[in-house]
């Protein structure tokens, strides 16, 4: 496989040409914040993940870690990455500044975290879910613990974890076992086990700071009884230091499918040292400022999968020659023309470049708007922070579906090399398949789209999205390209709409669909509108690239929803007759 080259010319274009990143940053008062500084950090940001990181990649997937007298070893290079990850301070991004964080936009910092899952996935989940900790904390956490621990998050010197799964609760939380015991002096004795716990130990830090759910003694059953809790690998000396190792350890590692090179652990908690993080059985509510920041970057690890792939996907067929194409001779000199000519490799290609472009728009659209949620305090702050959790679920489903989706094609535009390991597809196969699993299966996504963001919202969500993209319609140069993805909208809600008064057993059996349906209408609508800007570029390559590839989703790859709209408004009756006996032949 080639090596990653950042794909720094769309992203300019999507946030310079697209989104007017300048105007965007004056319309929100992101002080100090310009065009010129955020290329200036995409350019440094694609050479440390094209130089120090990928490299990493195929050789970590082969030497993996090892839990070694209870600690783990994670391969070789991987922690001097990560050294030099936060000597630069790219881990302090979005860090609160009052700790020592640089404050970015999210716009500015995304497309960094894009091309780190693009170059080497494994070795970025233990950075994101760091980064994630890091809010959570920042939010919930008491004014001491965050003295304490806070800066040591956002710097990078510590990292992170979450514990939520335990061998028999995952995604039904209200079976969440673990216990903490309140102690005299003011800290919780926390006792249990936890699986699937990414980046449980590593040897990267001098410590780590575990966010875990567990129950107290009188809390209620169910979700509403579950707290969080700040447990930290080695407890601090007087100076705020290392010292003492809790009792936390690491039973094993997970033997996976894919991210060898990323520690997934099975942890236990033996009574434990660990504080309250936020209030007494609000722990789920403080959690999800964790889980939704982890969801929107998992559906990321579904983007720079797909964008590896497809840039491996596109060299080899440049290369590869086999038969003429039946068109005709395309490469006379040679013996047989690259695969690039032939129209088959050339539709699995194009869709492997609609698919990651499309959802790239996506993802710095959710970046701006996160950018209006923490900069403004209007209504404007309002309406974006609706607009995120409407599309949180459709970028983490979506996107992660979609990298599988373009993983696959890559490996058979590469054919049978694509199926050997030394070539790097399969393993962006393997490692891009978990990102529809954490966080969230993509089923509970496309549940809580349809069942709490859609009809138990009463389409309030959803219609803040819409008029979001409203605005965006009414901007748009290319007046035929306007009434296009005005027909998309229209249609979209209107079938959005019509769910809200559907049966809740009819919701649930749409859900997938639906989320499905959102997305390649969406990706449509900002298709069109990409095509539409694209037009007015000095760049010929964008102008007619973007052209071509918004004429090739339209054509081929928009009908797809016209199958999942028809399942959207049937009802669920086929679902349910099905007996659990009738499943068997027998």
């Amino acid at each position: 496989m080639p090596q990653f080259k950042a794909p720094i010319t769309d992203l300019q274009f999507l946030l310079n040409d697209w989104l007017a990143i300048d105007k965007h940053y004056q319309d929100v008062g992101a002080e100090g914040m310009d065009a010129e500084l955020v290329n200036e950090i995409i350019a440094q940001g694609a050479r440390f993940a094209e130089d120090a990181v990928a490299p990493l990649n195929r050789e970590g997937d082969e030497e993996g870690c090892k839990l070694i007298d209870g600690s783990v070893k994670t391969p070789t290079g991987f922690a001097e990455a990560y050294h030099e990850y936060i000597a630069n301070g790219w881990n302090a991004m979005l860090g609160n500044p009052e700790f020592d964080g640089q404050d970015l936009p999210y716009s500015a910092a995304i497309p960094v975290h894009e091309m780190l899952n693009a170059a080497n996935l494994s070795w970025r989940l233990t950075t994101m879910l760091t980064e994630s900790a890091m809010l959570a904390v920042d939010k919930h956490a008491t004014d001491e613990l965050k003295a304490l621990y806070l800066p040591k998050l956002i710097s990078g010197e510590w990292t992170g974890t979450m514990n939520l799964t335990e061998p028999h609760a995952g995604t039904d939380l209200a079976l969440l076992n673990t216990k903490a015991i309140p102690q005299e002096d003011g800290s919780y004795s926390v006792t249990g086990n936890k699986i699937f716990i990414t980046g449980g130990d590593q040897d990267w830090t001098d410590n780590i700071v575990h966010l875990v759910l567990a129950r107290l003694p009188d809390a209620p059953a169910g979700v509403r009884g579950i707290s969080l809790f700040l447990v930290p690998k080695f407890l601090l000396d007087e100076n705020g230091e290392p010292a003492e190792k809790n009792a936390v350890s690491v039973g094993s590692i997970e033997k996976k499918m894919g991210i060898k090179a990323s520690p997934t652990c099975v942890m236990n908690y033996d009574g434990a040292k660990g504080w309250l993080v936020g209030e007494e059985n609000k722990g789920l509510a403080c959690m999800f400022t964790m889980m939704n920041d982890a969801r929107f970057q998992v559906g990321l690890q579904g983007l720079g999968a797909a964008e590896a792939s497809y840039q491996g996907a596109l060299a080899y067929a440049r290369e590869r020659l086999q038969s003429r194409a039946p068109q005709g001779v395309q490469q006379p000199e040679q013996k047989a023309d690259a695969i690039i000519h032939h129209p088959d490799v050339k539709k699995m290609l194009l869709t492997q470049k609609a698919l990651t472009e499309g959802c790239r728009a996506l993802a710095l659209l959710y970046a701006q708007q996160m950018d209006v949620e923490k900069y403004t305090s209007d209504e404007r702050h309002e309406q974006a922070a609706k607009v995120i959790a409407f599309l949180t679920p459709i970028c983490k489903g979506f996107m992660t579906d979609m990298g599988t989706e373009v993983t696959n094609l890559g490996i058979q535009i590469y054919g049978g090399h694509g199926y050997v390991r030394e070539w790097g597809m399969e393993q962006l196969v393997r490692d891009t398949r978990i990102a529809q699993l954490y966080e969230g299966t993509n089923g509970i996504q496309a549940a809580d789209l349809i069942g709490r963001k859609l009809t138990r919202d009463g389409g309030d969500m959803q219609q803040a999205t819409f008029s979001l993209l409203s605005t965006r319609i009414a901007a748009m140069s290319d007046n035929e390209k306007q009434t296009q993805a005005q027909t998309l909208l229209q249609e979209w809600n209107e079938v959005s709409q019509a769910l809200l008064g559907a049966k809740a057993e009819d919701v649930a059996g749409a859900a997938t669909d639906y989320l499905h349906y959102s997305a390649y209408s969406l990706l449509g609508i900002l298709w069109l509108d990409m095509a539409s800007a694209a037009s007015h570029s000095s760049n010929e390559h964008i102008a007619k690239g973007k052209a071509n590839t918004c004429a090739f989703y339209m054509k081929r790859i928009l009908p797809r929803k016209e199958m999942h709209k028809s399942v959207v408004l049937s009802a669920a009756d086929d679902l349910l007759a099905l007996t659990d006996q009738q499943f068997d032949y027998v």
